[in-house]
């Protein structure tokens, strides 16, 4: 059951009436529903309950304290990919003892933090930073654990900014290099290994590509623990796909056979990296129509919000439904919702068949809990928007809108 749902005409954050929450916050405003975010993470649990697993929410996702804290309250780890993500997850009651750190770019000063802190597992992308974490490691005094992000060369068939498993990739240490760069790290003071990681891609909406990356994966890990590493955990990634429009992503059942499957001959304690899975479906972007502009060529409708708001749309041509907040009857014209940046990728949903929206009139872009406020800017300097947490019939402000002032807070004219 969704949610958002429409009750009496009116769309509803569970239930709470949206109009609500835009008439006394304003617009663009983010609203997130706690039950979805927490059924989708229960699910998560369920459907590996007899692995147990440590689930550990990707916080680029959505890096809001009250879903960290949420996430944190039901069990989870966190997998992060900077300092500032720590930071956050620490502050928000997270355990850096159940997070693993991730990305190519890791300084040696975002490595000693977390290593101090207690962090489970670095992800190491590369064989610098292997020997840049052993410096660390060396000059801490400990062994920082670590497992190798290696990459299958396998196309996971999402869009090409979001893929990370080819050998094209940023991402990752050639699948055939991963032996001689762990034999290497027996002979490092200031690292031991503790793990295999492997992220294809996000907006997996197929499972043969994960099928067949985890099971090149889960050979190495036998093959690495057969030559005496002290291998404990195989950090399988995240990046299970959602429904924004017609997409049919494997459900969490068939995701948790997929990997299951896959690794049940290694004796690993799993990893698991959901993020998009757990937070897209469970977030809107309110909106409000500001003006109708119709050319020979189509029509227009401008909102409040826009690409420094909402990223995905220019970034990765993606799909919002685009709904009104009171239902409307009436016969429908394709549209293009635009909105206020100085861009002409500022187009947040293309041919849409809509109602023609009237001035004034209050919009929900669906689907947009995942990669829309951890994404907003001050582009055009735009305050970013609020963002609010639903909780049954109760509601609160996780995030107060962004003021003028706060534009150039820091600067120095």
């Amino acid at each position: 059951m969704s949610s958002f749902p429409y009750r009496k005409g009116v769309l509803h954050a569970e239930a709470v009436p949206l109009p609500a929450i835009a008439d006394a916050v304003g617009t663009p405003t983010y609203v997130y529903s706690t039950a979805a975010l927490t059924q989708a993470f229960r699910a998560v649990t369920e459907a590996f309950s007899d692995a147990r697993p440590l689930v550990c929410y990707s916080v680029k996702a959505n890096s809001n304290l009250a879903i960290l804290r949420l996430f944190a309250g039901l069990g989870g780890g966190f997998d992060i990919v900077s300092g500032g993500e720590l930071a956050r997850v620490r502050h928000a009651g997270g355990e850096a003892a159940k997070t693993v750190f991730a990305g190519v770019g890791k300084t040696q000063e975002e490595m000693e933090a977390a290593l101090a802190a207690g962090i489970l597992l670095f992800n190491v992308e590369s064989a610098e930073e292997l020997e840049a974490l052993d410096a660390v490691g060396r000059r801490l005094g400990r062994r920082a654990p670590f497992a190798l992000r290696v990459n299958p060369e396998v196309d996971p068939r999402t869009h090409r900014y979001i893929a990370t498993g080819l050998k094209t990739s940023k991402f990752g240490v050639p699948f055939e290099e991963a032996v001689d760069l762990y034999a290497r790290s027996k002979k490092l003071k200031g690292v031991r290994a503790a793990g295999l990681d492997c992220h294809i891609g996000s907006q997996l909406t197929q499972s043969s590509p994960l099928r067949a990356a985890l099971g090149k994966v889960a050979g190495l890990y036998q093959e690495l623990k057969a030559q005496k590493h002290a291998l404990e955990y195989l950090d399988v990634g995240g990046g299970l796909g959602i429904t924004y429009s017609d997409e049919t992503p494997p459900s969490v059942e068939e995701y948790a056979r997929v990997v299951l499957n896959a690794t049940k001959d290694t004796g690993a304690r799993l990893v698991l990296e959901p993020g998009r899975s757990l937070v897209g479906n469970a977030g809107v972007l309110l909106t409000r129509v500001l003006y109708r502009k119709q050319t020979p060529a189509k029509h227009f409708t401008v909102v409040d919000a826009g690409m420094n708001d909402l990223l995905r749309p220019a970034l990765y041509e993606a799909h919002h439904a685009f709904v009104p907040l009171l239902k409307r009857r009436g016969k429908a014209v394709e549209v293009d919702v635009v909105g206020p940046v100085c861009e002409s990728t500022d187009v947040l949903a293309k041919a849409r068949p809509l109602v023609l929206p009237q001035a004034g009139e209050l919009y929900a872009f669906l689907s947009a809990g995942a990669y829309g406020m951890s994404m907003a800017s001050n582009y055009n300097s735009r305050p970013r928007p609020a963002e609010v947490l639903v909780d049954g019939e109760a509601w609160r402000v996780v995030r107060e809108r962004e003021r003028t002032e706060d534009l150039w807070r820091g600067e120095r004219a």
